[in-house]
């Protein structure tokens, strides 16, 4: 790549065509977001400026981004950034990367709130469970001002790149962030509460699906925030807190494994009601909602 002068257009041809050799996933996302990275311009931007000259130190810094993709790192931690709900996040090993069968699993949380009668006057009390990077519990901040929420996470290096997103979002004040583990006891106490909303992303790969998951989510995504030693565990002990969590007439959210609807259905006993379930772009169940007592 160093032997002649590149623009933009042209080393985004040869980049794609490179890493479609190496049978790179999604070739040309990977190259658009790596570039705009190292020069600092949006995925549209690169074709508003296709015939921009990438300088050496540009084309350096692009080479060695593209080695860690063909190393299998994924894009996002390279550039050390995500994009979620029109929102910049910043991403590393420490957190998943946003996806957006999440998007489609807030969105759901959102109708459903909106129907759903608040307690007392004013915007709704809300706790994200395991929280991450703090997408949702920063995006609900965002499209909900005035929010009272809580967001969890067991991960003490979770929280602190979630606090991070937070205060660069504009959030940061408007958010608590507490360490603690749904499967704990002590959980309810550390987070307080009853809310109107408990929404959560829960670990529910089981143990036994992790061989087979992509190289990149296995070597670079956090196990902790993946997997669960059957899949249900944290299911259950939501479920079992959510009378606690959740004041009579609240919303329980979860984001849903592909084929685990059923499972969470037969865990919701008599104390839930107007069970809901929305599925992704792929045709999987991905968000089941209901209301609580």
């Amino acid at each position: 790549m160093a032997d002649k002068e590149w623009n933009v257009v042209d080393l985004l041809k040869t980049t794609m065509a490179f890493f479609s050799d190496r049978k790179i996933d999604e070739p040309r996302l990977s190259a658009e977001l790596l570039l705009g990275h190292v020069l600092g311009l949006e995925r549209l931007q690169l074709y508003l400026n296709h015939e921009r000259p990438v300088s050496p130190a540009e084309l350096q810094a692009f080479r060695d981004c593209s080695r860690q993709r063909l190393q299998g790192r994924p894009v996002q931690y390279i550039a050390g950034e995500a994009f979620f709900y029109g929102n910049r996040f910043a991403v590393d090993e420490r957190v998943l990367i946003p996806r957006p069968e999440t998007e489609l699993v807030l969105e759901h949380a959102m109708e459903r709130l909106a129907s759903c009668a608040l307690s007392g006057a004013g915007m709704p009390s809300i706790l994200d469970i395991g929280t991450g990077s703090g997408c949702i519990a920063v995006t609900l901040s965002l499209r909900l001002p005035g929010t009272h929420l809580v967001a969890a996470d067991i991960s003490g290096d979770a929280l602190a790149v979630a606090e991070r997103n937070a205060a660069d979002l504009g959030t940061g004040e408007r958010i608590r962030f507490v360490q603690s583990d749904a499967l704990d006891a002590s959980f309810v106490d550390a987070v307080g509460g009853p809310f109107d909303m408990v929404i959560s992303n829960p670990p529910y790969i089981p143990e036994s699906e992790w061989a087979s998951l992509q190289d990149e989510v296995r070597l670079y995504e956090p196990r902790l925030a993946l997997v669960a030693p059957e899949g249900f565990e944290y299911y259950r002990s939501i479920v079992s807190m959510a009378p606690k969590l959740v004041r009579k007439g609240g919303l329980l959210c979860f984001e849903l494994h592909a084929d685990a609807a059923e499972g969470v259905r037969a865990l919701l006993g008599s104390g839930f009601s107007n069970i809901q379930v929305t599925q992704d772009y792929a045709g999987h169940d991905r968000a089941l909602s209901c209301i609580v007592g």
